[in-house]
């Protein structure tokens, strides 16, 4: 499956890369800049040009499914946020829809759900992913909208938790973790049109997936 990495530069985005390469997939990642072509083609994808804040819809040309990785980052400010990770977000969602791709999986985060109960400063990012996690479950996509919580750098453990509200939020998860389950999901049809949250854990990917 062709599939276009909205955010593919990210830590998040080159783990994706590699692993959807691994699966046989053929991952696009987008990029701003041409210094990036290398990283992503090292991580095995091949790259298109594009950026969210202004036309990227050449971008989605011929692929089969987006996943959306993309994120303004945590020093950016709430104009950064909503400008990336809700409007950014949102028009990839409806340049999809655009041009008749049915598969979107979008990479959001614990708390999305309810942000009016998260700290004054992730505010402006709750919100933005919930607008944009909205946005996408109003529209006929066939989508997947996964949680994760705090993220580190560790490497991945293939170890995790899953469910659709965790009970304890506590922990963290491997960005190549992260990666691993968007991997996992684009094509398994238990994910669909679901919204979950991941964490650390004792289970395999397939099986805590399998278990929602």
């Amino acid at each position: 499956m062709k599939v276009l990495v909205i955010g593919a530069n990210g830590q998040v985005g080159t783990h994706l890369i590699t692993k959807l390469a691994e699966r046989g997939h053929e991952p696009v990642g987008m990029i701003r800049d041409t210094d990036q072509v290398k990283a992503i083609e090292d991580a095995g994808g091949k790259t298109v040009l594009g950026d969210l804040e202004k036309d990227f819809s050449q971008a989605l040309y011929g692929c089969e499914a987006v996943i959306f990785a993309a994120g303004s980052g945590p020093h950016t400010g709430a104009d950064k946020t909503i400008m990336i990770d809700q409007e950014g977000a949102i028009k990839a969602v409806d340049e999809a829809k655009q041009q008749g791709i049915k598969r979107f999986v979008m990479l959001s985060t614990v708390g999305s759900d309810y942000p009016e109960k998260g700290p004054d400063e992730m505010k402006p990012y709750l919100y933005a992913k919930k607008r944009a996690d909205e946005h996408l479950k109003a529209t006929n996509l066939t989508y997947t909208i996964l949680r994760p919580g705090r993220l580190s750098n560790d490497p991945g453990t293939g170890k995790v938790r899953a469910s659709e509200t965790l009970e304890d939020k506590s922990g963290q998860i491997p960005r190549e973790d992260v990666a691993a389950v968007l991997a996992e999901v684009l094509e398994n049809e238990h994910t669909f049109n679901r919204s979950f949250e991941v964490l650390d854990g004792d289970h395999s990917i397939s099986d805590a997936i399998g278990q929602l």
